[in-house]
């Protein structure tokens, strides 16, 4: 297991402050991260939380996986790799 965790189904309106409050219940927190679109700067509704241990990361997931934070119920897994993008660029350009 890594250390990790994505955090979904977030309130638009839970800081990285917030975020990194809630995870010390469970541990020392490296990082918090909430990722936001880059056209508007608002959140996406989810985020990142990279926890010192694997067992804080484990203890992480047990206690907050399904609990209530900023008025939503959140989801608390081990985050998987980011995958290789697909495709893109713009096509051929036709005459």
């Amino acid at each position: 297991m890594g250390n990790k965790l994505y955090v979904g189904n977030l309130s638009f309106g839970t800081t990285e402050d917030s975020l990194r409050e809630l995870f010390a219940q469970a541990g020392a927190v490296n990082s918090a991260t909430i990722i936001t679109d880059r056209d508007t700067g608002r959140s996406k509704g989810f985020g990142f939380v990279e926890m010192s241990s694997d067992q804080e990361a484990a203890d992480a997931i047990t206690k907050f996986n399904g609990s209530s934070f900023d008025g939503r119920t959140i989801t608390v897994n081990e985050a998987r790799p980011k995958a290789p993008r697909e495709g893109g660029g713009g096509g051929r350009q036709r005459w």
